[in-house]
C-alpha cells in the first residue's frame, strides 16, 4: 500500500499562486544536503487533506502512522521504513523516494508510474508538509508530518495557513490518532534486531 500521504502525480509547475502575497512563503524550495540531514529520523504522520477520491478513502483507513527517513545524499534518495495502522492492524513496508533537488520535489515509482510531491519545510519547528496536485482544485492534497505525534500550536497554525492558502477547509482534514497505533511492538522488535546486527558487525 502506498504511503498515507498518497504521493500524487504532479506537473512540475510553480507551487501555489505567486500572485497571492500571503502565499509567498509557502513555496517549494530547492532541496540541499542540509534539507536531507534535517529530514533524517523518525516522523509521525499527523493529518492530511486529499481530494482525489481513491486517496481520500485510503487515508481514512489510516488510524496512525510513523516513518523512519534515511537519506542518501550521494544517490539523492530517501529510504523509508513505514509503520501504518490500517484500521486495526499494523502494516510495515519499506519504500524509496527519489529526490529532485532543483524543483524541490520527491518522486516515488510504483509499477512503472512516477508519483510526485512538493516538499515544504517548516521554518521554526520540527514539521514539514507535502503538497499534491497544486494546480488542480479537484485533486489537490496536503499532508503534515512532525517529530512528535501531536502538533504544537505553531505547527497547527502553519498547517491551517497553508491549507487556507490552497483554498482548502478545516472540515476536509483527515486526522490520525496516536492512541490507535498498533505498530509499537513491531517497531520495538525491529529496533532490537537492528541493535543486535550492529553489535555483531562491531565484533567482526
Amino acid at each position: 500500500m502506498a504511503l498515507p500521504w498518497a504521493l500524487a502525480v504532479l506537473s512540475l509547475l510553480p507551487l501555489l499562486s505567486a500572485q497571492s502575497p500571503e502565499c509567498a512563503n509557502f513555496t517549494a524550495k530547492p532541496i540541499t544536503n542540509v534539507t536531507l540531514d534535517w529530514l533524517s529520523g523518525k516522523w509521525f504522520y499527523i493529518a492530511s487533506i486529499l481530494r482525489k477520491p481513491e486517496f481520500n478513502q485510503s487515508a481514512k483507513k489510516v488510524r496512525a502512522a510513523f516513518f523512519y527517513f534515511t537519506p542518501n545524499q550521494t544517490e539523492d534518495k530517501i529510504y523509508i521504513r513505514e509503520y501504518q495502522t490500517i484500521e486495526d492492524r499494523c502494516v510495515h513496508n519499506n519504500s524509496l523516494l527519489l529526490v529532485h533537488r532543483k524543483n524541490g520535489t520527491m518522486v516515488r515509482e510504483e509499477n512503472g508510474i512516477a508519483f510526485f510531491t512538493y516538499l515544504l519545510l517548516s521554518k521554526n519547528s520540527r514539521s514539514f508538509m507535502f503538497y499534491y496536485y497544486p494546480e488542480d482544485k479537484q485533486k489537490m492534497g496536503l499532508s503534515i508530518l512532525a517529530d512528535k505525534p501531536q502538533l504544537s500550536e505553531e505547527q497547527l497554525n502553519e498547517f491551517h495557513e497553508v491549507m487556507e492558502c490552497m483554498g482548502m477547509h478545516k472540515s476536509e482534514i483527515i486526522p490520525t490518532d496516536e492512541k490507535k497505533d498498533q505498530c509499537g511492538p513491531l517497531e520495538k522488535q525491529h529496533e532490537e534486531e537492528r541493535k543486535k546486527e550492529q553489535e555483531g558487525a562491531k565484533e567482526e
